[in-house]
């Protein structure tokens, strides 16, 4: 999964994220995290993926810090590890919302949406936007992907 970045891509934080989670059952065992799974079978019953592979995904969230571990003992059985979403791993929830919302627009199985993504306390549908510095929401057809600071020059 983890592949060297190259000088030019190691200054671009798309790139960095993309070498931490840019591979389907990574995003997949977080997206499951969000769904309140937190153990090893279920991760592995939920998305039908390879020990081998799950164990390496979950070894390299937790050591991004996207997971921390708890010890736990069902009766009679030895001491595991679940998996705990961190706060940094909590923020993945716009990068899956914003997957999720592409993927219904543009990979639609004419189900509907597989998930929505609400407001805790009030239950109400929430959606992603672009919103300027005077909180005005811009289409995405006027947004323009510019250099920042840390960008090396074309």
């Amino acid at each position: 999964m983890t592949t060297a970045l190259t000088a030019r891509n190691s200054r671009c934080s798309i790139a960095r994220t993309l070498e931490m989670i840019g591979d389907k059952w990574t995003l997949l065992v977080v997206r499951e995290a969000f769904w309140g799974r937190t153990r090893f079978a279920d991760f592995r019953e939920r998305l039908g993926v390879a020990p081998d592979v799950l164990t390496d995904r979950l070894g390299k969230l937790v050591a991004a810090g996207v997971f921390e571990t708890r010890a736990y003992r069902a009766v009679g059985e030895r001491a595991r590890s679940e998996y705990i979403l961190t706060d940094i791993g909590r923020e993945l929830l716009p990068v899956l919302a914003s997957l999720a919302r592409w993927g219904d627009a543009n990979r639609a199985t004419g189900f509907g949406p597989a998930a929505e993504f609400t407001d805790a306390r009030t239950g109400g549908v929430l959606r992603l936007a672009f919103l300027n510095d005077d909180e005005k929401e811009i289409d995405v057809k006027h947004v323009a992907l510019a250099r920042g600071p840390g960008a090396l020059t074309a």
